[in-house]
This record gives structure tokens, sequence and C-alpha cells, in this order.
């Protein structure tokens, strides 16, 4: 079986399967976005994704994102492609992950966030770009720093940071369920900090929750964007290229 062939079989599984768990949650599947995650995977088969109709990337390092959607242009120059930053970032990158990401769903600090909109201004102040930057706030549903997000407890103002910046577009939460915990209590928990922040932001209507493994459990509370990448392109070796 031909490379393409095989992420042609995956996709066709794994939309039926968020099919299924949409249909179970009484949700239209159209309202779920899939983001392929092809972090440590070539770019041929980034453009091989794009062949078989999908139009959102994601990365989870900056380098790695900026190569691939480089090399991606090269392979399919006619694509519509949306690139997602979906790891943690560090703010000496701001600058550089605006050069290939159209949004950056990691965002879980307001010196983060300061950084990204300093950066975003400067592009848009030099004609480098022509809008502002779609951002979601990472929501920490652990408290655990080494992973990355923002307390619950922070969300309300973060999200007042963001939705004041000139140069970023506030437009939901984003969270990844804890290492051994419930998903469903994750989600739940993550549903009630969206309506909260949606309720003073009513234009931050995005949750992206849901990988390959509790897909199900987000779309049951709400997700409207899952980042696959398992059960899309196969297992990933141990270490990243």
């Amino acid at each position: 079986m031909s490379r393409r062939d095989e992420l042609a079989t995956a996709l066709a599984r794994l939309t039926a399967r968020i099919g299924r768990a949409a249909s179970s949650a009484g949700r239209d599947p159209r309202s779920i976005r899939l983001v392929a995650v092809t972090k440590t995977f070539p770019a041929q088969d980034a453009a091989l994704l794009t062949d078989l109709g999908v139009t959102h990337l994601g990365e989870n390092r900056d380098q790695e994102g900026g190569q691939k959607a480089d090399q991606l242009r090269l392979l399919r120059p006619d694509a519509t492609v949306c690139w997602h930053m979906v790891g943690r970032l560090q703010r000496n990158k701001a600058r550089t992950v605006l050069r290939w990401a159209a949004m950056v769903q990691s965002v879980d600090s307001p010196r983060l966030a300061g950084a990204l909109d300093t950066a975003v201004r400067a592009a848009l102040d030099a004609g480098g770009r022509a809008r502002p930057l779609d951002v979601l706030l990472q929501a920490s549903l652990d408290d655990d720093p080494t992973r990355g997000g923002c307390p619950l407890a922070d969300l309300p103002a973060l999200a007042d940071q963001v939705a004041a910046s000139d140069g970023l577009r506030l437009r939901g939460l984003m969270a990844v369920a804890p290492l051994g915990a419930d998903p469903d209590r994750a989600f739940e928990a993550l549903y009630r900090a969206a309506v909260a922040v949606q309720a003073r932001h009513p234009e931050a209507t995005e949750l992206s929750a849901g990988m390959t493994s509790d897909l199900e459990a987000a779309i049951r509370h709400g997700s409207t964007c899952v980042r696959v990448g398992t059960a899309l392109l196969g297992g990933r070796p141990l270490a990243s290229p």
C-alpha cells in the first residue's frame, strides 16, 4: 500500500470516528475542525494530506513548523493551508512563528501574549502582514508548570489582555488532558472555563481539545477542534529528528 493510500484509509477512519462522536453528542460533525499534527513526519506527508483535502496542519516546534511550511509551499504551491502552532512557545520565538503560523494555540502567559502582540504590531507597521494573529489561550487542567498552560483562575485576566491588544485576536481556549486523568472531568472543567471566557468575550468561540486517545470525551464537552497525529499519521519515533 502506498503512503497516500495509508493516509487516505486513516483519514477515512478518523473522519468516521469524529462523526460518530459528534452524533453521540447530538452535534453536527461539520462543527468540529480537524488539525492534523505532522510533528516529526516529513513535509511529503503534509503534502499528501492536502491532496486528500486536509487544510489545517499543526506543529509543536517553531523551527520544524517553519521549515515544513517552506517545504510544503514548494511541494504544493497551490494548496490552501492553515498552519497552527500547537506546542509550547518561547517568547524569543514570537517573531519567527509569525512567518508560518496562522494561529497560535498555546498562549499561556501575559509575557508571551505581550511578546506576540509586540511582534505582530511591528509586522503590521512594516507591511509584513495584513491582519492580527489569531490565538487561543492554553488552559492548564492540572496546574503542572512543566506542561504549560495558564491556571484556570488566571484565564479571565489573560483573556482581557489579549482581547484588548491590537496585534492579537482572541479566538478561544485550548487544553491538553492531564496524563492519567479522567478526560471527561478534565474537559468538563475546560468547557466551564470556556463558557466563562466567552461570556466576557463573545468572539472566543473556539475550543481546541481532544487528541487521538481522548477526542470522544473532548467532543462530548464542546470541542470545536481536535488535534490528531497518531491516529492519522501513525506512531512517532521516541525523539524528534
